[in-house]
This record gives structure tokens, C-alpha cells and sequence, in this order.
């Protein structure tokens, strides 16, 4: 039976003076990901001295996964950094040299990444035929032109018809089949290729908002996610050179890896089982017995804090939220927490002897010609691969090798998750096959993975404003508790930041970083005198 045990190995400083008592202030940050990382260098660079971090996996970086197989190196989770200019991300990247190597042609200023602006994408049909060039790009022009109408909701306070049930799925579905069956100078033949081309792209667009259906990201919200200028980098070295960058000037004794987070006993509530433990602790000091906050952990330790920073991610916060917090969370951060929206984004990278695409193929894009006049994206369980909606093709091949990446997302994306590596490389070899009508494909020589939605420190891959959810949920669980008009009257006792707390960038690795930087602030300004 493991014993609880309550950390005392705090030390007073002698020239500080914190809110009540004369030491450094304690701050715990919940997370290794870019979020916690970010605010424990602003602290550390500040003067804090007190910091620690806790991460319950092995490793730092959170949804930051580089791996490397031979000579490359592949991302199962974030990818591209998204704009530059005053991008954090973009900044850090190019300061330490890590876009030295990367191509012209992996600097894409479309609005849906590749990985190659290079080449163009084949539109395939499931019966092994492509899409005319002219086609796509007649469609890809409407589509484009739909997807722009969806940002006005926000940007210009358009009020959204009932018709629409407030959802970016409904209306650019009910637009773009009025625009393509009324439009005279097309075939039967084209409409009918069109409209299925709908599911298609909308499929890519969930990919890229992380939500299971785009019928449940909410339209009158969508306009307000905020794209940052300029181009869309990859980094060829890995994108988590981004993170060791962070935790560069961290002290490795400040980082606690495998240090799961059973709960935060906060406001001064401390459980039965720490006070008999601190009773009968004779070693800890009697200002730690009064604590604000309390971090249990999953091996029994209590490790006392005066402000604690909560990095993980929404997905964690839906399943955990009742558990994690003691007292519970106010129900206004409750309510915030199951409007918001998360889901899973996963990759599948198929590697290849040789390349059975042409050299101008940047993607293929998987187009089913009998979901013309489809309305729902969720298929039965047997059916999880119809929700991959393409493939990649990595470029240059001088650093990949011949390797196409795969996406595919929501319900089919947790289904993928639980099948093993063989079902997965064979099924997708089977869609290769039948969408390029070429029956001599080989199956691929290598497969690497996502599984970010069963992952249980993650449960998803990252954020987006669900229907019911707005921009003022995401202000209302970044906010710090407990609630009150003046930190300096009612101290901060534990902060949130995460890309999920960003009001303009959720969802990116920026918004990742900026609001582990904003918690800090929050926390420097509070001990300003102190830090002097």
C-alpha cells in the first residue's frame, strides 16, 4: 500500500516578501506541452524561483510529436507554424535557425496546408477515375468563395437564418448544392461529380477544425478564429526542436515527467486525508498545512503551491473536470467546458519502396461519388476508412523517402485508432487501389500513426467553437479562480492556458504559447514589488 506524503522542501527567501509570507511565491504547472512550458520560462526569466512542472507522460511537448524513423522526421501532432508575422512560434523557429532547410515549396500561403504547394491534388472518384482539372478548380473557386461567406457571420455581425441551425456544415452544404444544381453550363454528369465533391471538402475542413462533422462547429462563431499573416512553415528538423527551445533554459530539476495529477484541492479546501497526513508530519512547516492549494498526485503525493497553472487540454477537462477540481468548478466554467468543442485529428504516414503516384501529385483527394446527396459524415463502425479524406504526399522525397500522409478525423478517427497496424496499412492499400483504379499497388513497407483521441492525457487533438459555444466560453474557462474583481484583493489560486484559452489563435501552437505567457503575466504582476 502506497503512503501519502506531503511535499516540505520548499525554502523561504529571505529577500522576498509574497502575499503573506516572507518566501517565494510556490507555483505548480500542470503540463509539459508548449502552454506549461511557455509560462514556466516566463516565470523562471522573472525572478520566480519556486516553479515546478508536472507532466504525467514520459516526455515533454504535450501534442507536440516529432518522430524520427532513418533520416526524416514526421509529426504526429502539430505540423506547420501558422503565419509569421508576430507568430511567437515563427519567431523562435527562425531566430534558432530551424527553417534554414526548409523549401520554397514548403511555404504555403493557402488556407488549407500541404505539404507541397508544389504539384497539383488529383481528385479521385471511388470508381478509380480522376476529376477533370477544370472541375475541381470550378468547385474548389465555389467552395472558396462559400467558405468566405461563412467568416461574415462574425466578422460582420450577419444574423444566421434558422435555416442554417446556427452550423458551418448545414450552410455551406445548403449554398454550394443550390450554386452547383442551379448553375446552367454544367452536365448532369459534372453536377453530380460536384455535389459529391462537397462531402469531400468538408470532410478536409473537419480534418482542419478537429471536430467530428463541420454540422457541429457553430457559424456565427467561425469568423472569429484570427489567421496571422504570412506564409505556413514546416520545420524539416521537427517541430519539437520548438519545444526543447523552451525548456532550454528550464532546469531539468524544475520538470517532473511521469507525475500524473489526480486532483487540485484549491480555495483552501484541503481533504481529511491530507490533514491527518499533516498532522501527524511533524517536518511541515505550519504555513504549508494552510495552503491555498493542494496538487494530489496519482503516486499519493500532496504537493502544496500558491498558485497552480492548468495546461491540459479540453478534452481532458470534459472527462476529468469533476475529479480533477476540489471544491468543484464554478458551474459558469462548467457550462464553458461542455459547450467548447474538441475532437481527434489523426495521421497515417504509409511508406513506400517506390512512388506509384505521378511526380506532379501533391495529394489525393478521395471523392465518393454516391455521397452526392449525403447529409450526415458518420459512418457505421465497418466503415471508418470512407473518413479518411486524403493523402498527402511528403515532399521532397530526398528527406521523406516515398511516404504519403493520411487524415482522418471525429468518430472513424477513434475507430482507426483501436484497429492494429495491419488493418490499418491494408485498408488504406485497398482505397489506393480502388481510387486510382490501379489494383498493383503494394502494400506499403512502413505505417506510423496518430491516436490522439484515446490517449488519455490528451483525449483529442485540439479545440474549436462548437454550435451553442462562443468566444465568450473560451474567455470564461480561461479564467482564473478564484473569481474576483482584483487579484490583489483575492489572489489568483489557479490559472488555465492552452490553446483551447485562446480567444483568437485556439487550436494553434501560438495560442498555445501566448496563453502560457498570459498566465504569467497575470502571475508577475501580482508579485511585481516581489520580483524587483
Amino acid at each position: 500500500m502506497q503512503s501519502c506524503e506531503i511535499s516540505a522542501d520548499s525554502t523561504d527567501d529571505p529577500l522576498s516578501s509574497g502575499l503573506r509570507r516572507k518566501r517565494q511565491p510556490r507555483i505548480v504547472v500542470i503540463g509539459a506541452g508548449l502552454a506549461g512550458l511557455s509560462a514556466a520560462k516566463a516565470l523562471l526569466e522573472s525572478g520566480f524561483t519556486d516553479v515546478t512542472i508536472l507532466e504525467a507522460t514520459d516526455r515533454i511537448g504535450g501534442r507536440v510529436q516529432s518522430v524520427k524513423l532513418g533520416h526524416a522526421t514526421f509529426e504526429l501532432g502539430a505540423t506547420w507554424i501558422h503565419g509569421s508575422h508576430g507568430n511567437p512560434v515563427y519567431h523562435l523557429a527562425e531566430d534558432n535557425g530551424l527553417l534554414e532547410e526548409t523549401t520554397d515549396d514548403e511555404r504555403s500561403v493557402g488556407r488549407i496546408s500541404l505539404y507541397s504547394k508544389n504539384g497539383v491534388a488529383y481528385h479521385l472518384t471511388n470508381n478509380g477515375q480522376r476529376i477533370p482539372k477544370d472541375v475541381v478548380e470550378e468547385f474548389s473557386d465555389l467552395y472558396n468563395e462559400v467558405y468566405n461567406l461563412t467568416q461574415e457571420f462574425f466578422q460582420r455581425g450577419k444574423p444566421v437564418n434558422a435555416e442554417s441551425q446556427n452550423s458551418v456544415g448545414v450552410f455551406t452544404r445548403d449554398v454550394v448544392r443550390k450554386r452547383v444544381k442551379a448553375d446552367p453550363d454544367d452536365t448532369e454528369a459534372v453536377k453530380r461529380l460536384k455535389l459529391a465533391m462537397i462531402q469531400q471538402y468538408l470532410k478536409v475542413e473537419s480534418c482542419e477544425s478537429s471536430s467530428h462533422s463541420m454540422d457541429e462547429v457553430s457559424l456565427s462563431e467561425f469568423g472569429e478564429w484570427t489567421e496571422i499573416p504570412g506564409a505556413h512553415h514546416i520545420i524539416p528538423c521537427g517541430f519539437i526542436k520548438i519545444v526543447e527551445i523552451l525548456a532550454r533554459s528550464i532546469p531539468e530539476s524544475v520538470i517532473q515527467l511521469r507525475k500524473p495529477v489526480k486532483c487540485i484541492h484549491w480555495n483552501q479546501s484541503v481533504s481529511k486525508e491530507i490533514e491527518r497526513v499533516a498532522d501527524h508530519n511533524s517536518d511541515l512547516p505550519e504555513e504549508d498545512k494552510g495552503s491555498d492549494v493542494f496538487v494530489e498526485c496519482e503516486d499519493c503525493e500532496f504537493i502544496p503551491a500558491d498558485h497552480v497553472i492548468v495546461t491540459v487540454s479540453l478534452g481532458v477537462l470534459k472527462k476529468r473536470h469533476e475529479s480533477l477540481f476540489h471544491p468543484r468548478l464554478p458551474e459558469e466554467k462548467v457550462m464553458a467546458i461542455e459547450k467548447l468543442g474538441i475532437n481527434t485529428t489523426d495521421k497515417i504516414f504509409l511508406e513506400f519502396e517506390e512512388p506509384f503516384w505521378s511526380s506532379e501529385c501533391n495529394s489525393i483527394q478521395f471523392v465518393w461519388e454516391d455521397e452526392a446527396e449525403s447529409e450526415s459524415l458518420t459512418y457505421p463502425e465497418e466503415l471508418w476508412y470512407k473518413k479518411i479524406c486524403s493523402f498527402d504526399v511528403l515532399y521532397p522525397p530526398e528527406r521523406y523517402g516515398h511516404v504519403l500522409s493520411g487524415w482522418i478525423c471525429g468518430e472513424e478517427a477513434l475507430i482507426m485508432e483501436k484497429c492494429d497496424d495491419e488493418t490499418v496499412a491494408e485498408t488504406c492499400t485497398e482505397m489506393l487501389r480502388k481510387f486510382t483504379g490501379n489494383p498493383n499497388i503494394p502494400k506499403p513497407r512502413r505505417i506510423l500513426r496518430s491516436s490522439w483521441g484515446s490517449n488519455p492525457n490528451f483525449r483529442g487533438s485540439y479545440s474549436y467553437t462548437q454550435v451553442g459555444s462562443s468566444g465568450a466560453d473560451v474567455e470564461k474557462l480561461a479564467k482564473p479562480l478564484p473569481y474576483a474583481e482584483s487579484s490583489k484583493t483575492t489572489p489568483m489560486q489557479v490559472l488555465f492556458s492552452g490553446e483551447a484559452t485562446h480567444r483568437k489563435y485556439y487550436s494553434t501552437t501560438h495560442g498555445a504559447v501566448l496563453s502560457g505567457q498570459r498566465e504569467a503575466a497575470h502571475l508577475i504582476e501580482m508579485y511585481q514589488d516581489l520580483l524587483q
